[in-house]
This record gives structure tokens, C-alpha cells and sequence, in this order.
């Protein structure tokens, strides 16, 4: 069998399964399939183990994450980076605020417009579970060839659906934007 990964003490190799050949038609990719689930079991347990604190679950983690990344945010638009209901997103979003976690505030042009901002508690949060989830990462990245981290972010991308790709990766490029210097109207 092959290996993905050298281990640097000198001890085996992780074995890896022999790549699957076929069509998508032909037979499941029990190989890949799997993989993907127990490295994001994995990736959100670091997560996981912080949030349970705080009495928070993934549903928290996410809307943190992204409201911390995009402060500003409308309801809206984190709606549509989730994909899920107004209702689903009510009862996190109900409990992060009632915590001090997120804040909402009246947009300035568009005053029907609520918009999402983390409060400094809640960046702190979302920053502490980044670099948890980064330092995994790292490890991973340091044990791969070099341009492991350009090909993961390629694979990744194409995962996502094709009528999305173009969305998310501009979002990924945007990245955080600068702190807003405008006034926010608490509502």
C-alpha cells in the first residue's frame, strides 16, 4: 500500500486505500467518502470541546465565525453563506445575543436592515477557535509536499457547487474587512 503521510519518528507510514478508478456510477467512493468524514470529525471536535463551555454547539461556532469574519453582516446574507432557515438561524442567534456575543444594529442606509457585528467577547470566541482549528492545519500542511496547502484549498473549492464556486471564492479572497469606522445604531 501506499502512504500519505511519512511519520517524522520513523515509525510506519499511514496506509492509504487504493484509489478509486471508476466512475462516480460505478461503485461508491467508500474510500474518499469516509476520509472526508472522519478529518471533519476530527477538524470540529477542537471546536467542539471550546463551545461546550460556553453551552454552545456547531450551529453558534458558525454564525460566530462568519458574523467575526464579515462584521456588518446582514441577517441575509448570513442566511444565504448557511443555507438554512430564518427559523433555524433564530433560536443561536437569539442565544449569542442574549449572551453578549453578537450585537445587531440598524443598517445606516437601509434602516429595516439589521446587521450582524461580534461583540469583543464573541471575537475572542471566534479567534480562539480559529487558531485551534489553524495549529491543526499547520500540523497537517508540515507533513505534506510542498504545495499541499494550494492543492487542499483547489480540491476543496471544487467540492462546492459549481453555481456557488465563483461566490465563495471571491468571499474567501475578500477576506476580513477592516473594522467599520461609521457609527452603528443599536436597535
Amino acid at each position: 500500500m501506499d502512504s500519505i503521510i511519512s511519520k517524522k519518528n520513523g515509525s510506519q507510514e499511514a496506509p492509504r486505500a487504493k484509489p478509486h478508478t471508476g466512475d462516480a456510477e460505478s461503485a461508491p467512493m467508500f474510500d474518499l467518502i469516509e476520509l472526508l468524514f472522519f478529518a471533519y470529525r476530527d477538524f470540529v471536535r477542537d471546536a467542539d470541546l471550546v463551545l461546550e463551555n460556553y453551552g454552545f454547539g456547531r450551529a453558534h461556532h458558525r454564525v460566530l465565525h462568519f458574523v467575526s469574519r464579515r462584521p456588518g453582516l446582514t441577517i441575509a446574507e448570513l442566511l444565504d453563506i448557511l443555507k438554512i432557515t430564518k427559523q433555524s438561524l433564530n433560536r443561536v442567534l437569539k442565544e449569542l445575543l442574549g449572551q453578549g456575543y453578537v450585537e445587531v444594529s440598524m443598517g445606516v442606509i437601509d434602516r429595516r436592515q439589521r446587521l450582524l457585528y461580534p461583540t469583543a467577547k464573541g471575537n475572542d470566541l471566534a479567534q480562539e477557535i480559529a487558531r485551534l482549528q489553524s495549529r491543526r492545519f499547520s500540523r497537517v500542511l508540515a507533513q505534506l509536499p510542498a504545495g499541499a496547502r494550494a492543492s487542499a484549498f483547489d480540491f476543496l473549492l471544487a467540492m462546492v457547487d459549481a453555481g456557488e464556486r465563483d461566490k465563495v471564492a471571491a468571499f474567501i479572497a475578500a477576506g476580513a474587512p477592516a473594522p467599520a469606522s461609521k457609527t452603528r445604531t443599536k436597535t
